[in-house]
């Protein structure tokens, strides 16, 4: 158990690495910190602080392991309100305040918004399509032999696609098409798009395969698509001291190019929490260098998909658990 000045001074080392991500003098923790002890009695601390795991000198490569581990929990007991130190908050209401009917545009302007204004890289994922319900279908004739198919979700997300024909179709028969698919899908999981409901409309309609086929063909190519990846700032990180290694570097262009990691990582927490993943904590070897923070992006109890931020594991814990939780609000309309 660390006394109070033990905490103390951790906690003023921790927010200079953070700064800095240079090593830390009990020189420059007196000149900055301002705190009320000597360069020596700091020294001694520090000499203890590293004998429990809490700090490691750059020579020493050994312990990494287990300082990483003391340092999680340290870093998440850094973590605390930073509402009323956000310089940053009427930029962030400028951006998410600008007028979308997309959920996928708002998602990409939360994603740059969150990039910008912590500085480190930000990623996304809409929500799955399995988990969405069909608002509305639109059907549109484009020519004798096309036409456009629009489906709104009951989440915002406007999914379309162009529809080729062998043969001509009609403005009746599309007025039909809307009818049908409307009558018996409203309301309904997207995924009710499917073989049973192919030959409903064969039987009720008495339409021609040529017709129908294309149809459902396209409209499953949508549905079944893979979800969408958003990233911002990704040349935002090798700013940073740490990505000066070519290894990090290296993992880092290999994390941000493997899509199903990418997928993975945003699909992994609890569906209301702010997740915290620090260096190890991560599943991935591949993430081993780094801090994971995500969040759900929800409206109304509805799952819109995943917002997070990669970084250092010395990133600003405090700042970015904070932006993320203010986004977040104003997301959900609060």
């Amino acid at each position: 158990m660390l006394d109070d000045r033990k905490k103390q001074i951790l906690q003023a080392i921790i927010e200079e690495y953070i700064n800095t991500a240079e090593p830390v003098s009990s020189g420059a923790l007196v000149q900055k910190y301002n705190l009320d002890y000597s360069s020596a009695t700091i020294r001694n601390e520090m000499a203890d602080l590293e004998k429990s795991g809490y700090l490691d000198k750059p020579h020493t490569s050994s312990r990494q392991s287990s300082i990483s581990k003391r340092l999680q929990a340290i870093c998440r007991r850094t973590i605390k309100r930073w509402w009323h130190q956000l310089r940053r908050i009427k930029y962030i209401q400028s951006k998410l305040e600008t007028r979308v009917n997309e959920i996928e545009e708002l998602t990409k302007i939360a994603t740059n918004t969150l990039s910008e204004v912590t500085h480190y890289t930000s990623v996304a994922i809409g929500p799955r399509t399995n988990l969405q319900n069909i608002e509305e279908v639109k059907f549109v004739l484009l020519g004798t032999r096309m036409l456009m198919a629009v489906i709104l979700t009951d989440t915002g997300i406007i999914k379309e696609t162009i529809i080729k024909f062998d043969e001509d179709i009609t403005e009746d028969q599309v007025n039909t098409l809307n009818f049908i698919f409307n009558n018996k899908l409203k309301g309904k999981p997207i995924e009710e798009i499917d073989k049973p409901l192919e030959e409903y409309i064969f039987s009720e309609m008495n339409y021609s395969l040529n017709v129908i086929k294309p149809i459902m063909q396209q409209l499953d190519k949508v549905i079944n698509e893979e979800a969408k990846v958003y990233l911002e700032g990704t040349n935002k990180v090798f700013e940073l001291p740490e990505f000066k290694s070519l290894e990090v570097a290296k993992n880092f262009v290999n994390l941000i190019d493997t899509k199903q990691v990418m997928l993975d990582l945003l699909n992994t927490g609890f569906a209301k929490d702010i997740n915290v993943y620090i260096g190890d904590e991560n599943e991935n070897e591949q993430l081993k260098d780094f801090s994971i923070i995500t969040f759900k992006h929800r409206y109304q109890d509805k799952d819109l998909g995943t917002i997070g931020i990669i970084g250092p594991k010395r990133m600003d814990y405090s700042k970015v658990i904070s932006v993320m939780k203010y986004i977040s609000k104003k997301l959900n309309g609060q």
